[in-house]
């Protein structure tokens, strides 16, 4: 499946304010051309929006990959495809203190509200300042994004309707993230590097993937996910590593 006619945006700082709208990411008037065979990022929405709901009255996809992997691009795209469907970014609920250690606080403020039909309420972390912010709305809605590395960790899963991974090496990942940051956030990577890679190693999200998100020259492709083309006798491969593919 191939969602062609999509130009490659920087990401921008994956630890920066994400409260600009998801259409400064793809303008309505930009075309959603199909190639010969292709797909639009409109036919996957409309694949998406017409799974059954996995939470509550919503249906929650999961976006995962690598740091620098283009999640939050890709998200916020797919989001208006969606018609401005909710995002909830994982840099949101992490902290410099709980890089990944933030379970408690998604299920409490997010997970919990939504399974009963109700909108949630997060409390974005402001990564200048250190601190966390004022109670942001997310609405119950039709589909809803959560993006961030750990998206389909162990205890998100049972409530996405679908996982998607972005299928991108994760030492080119990295190399884009810290050309992206800069020298200043050059301590940062060292130390978030570390910690993703002890995080994956614990709780690995790819080979749960129902999905995979290449970026192409056209835009992105999507191919069926480890957990998609597994048998029904195939275990696990526990690894987040690249597929054959590349």
């Amino acid at each position: 499946m191939f969602i062609p006619d999509i130009d490659w945006l920087p990401a921008g700082d994956s630890k920066r304010d994400h409260s600009s709208t998801v259409t400064t990411l793809f303008p309505e008037n930009r075309p959603h051309r199909p190639t010969s065979g292709g797909t639009t990022i409109r036919d996957l929405a409309a694949l998406l929006r017409g799974l059954p709901p996995s939470l509550g009255p919503v249906r929650l996809i999961g976006v995962d990959g690598h740091a620098g992997s283009g999640k939050s691009t890709f998200a916020g795209r797919l989001a208006a495809a969606l018609g401005g469907a909710p995002v909830l970014h994982l840099d949101d609920i992490a902290s410099h203190e709980q890089l990944f250690d933030w379970t408690d606080r998604l299920m409490a403020q997010v997970i919990q509200p939504l399974a009963r039909g109700e909108s949630a309420s997060c409390t974005p972390y402001d990564w200048r300042a250190r601190d966390f912010g004022a109670p942001r709305p997310l609405p119950a809605a039709p589909v809803v994004l959560v993006e961030g590395v750990g998206a389909g960790r162990r205890a998100l899963r049972p409530h996405l309707a679908r996982l998607l991974w972005m299928e991108l090496p994760r030492e080119e990942s990295w190399t884009r993230g810290r050309l992206r940051d800069g020298a200043e956030q050059r301590e940062f990577w060292d130390g978030w590097v570390e910690a993703e890679r002890a995080h994956f190693a614990a709780d690995p999200s790819r080979p749960h993937a129902d999905l995979l998100v290449r970026q192409t020259p056209e835009g992105y492709e999507v191919l069926p996910g480890p957990e998609a083309t597994r048998g029904p006798d195939q275990g696990v491969t526990q690894s987040d590593g690249p597929s054959a593919l590349w």
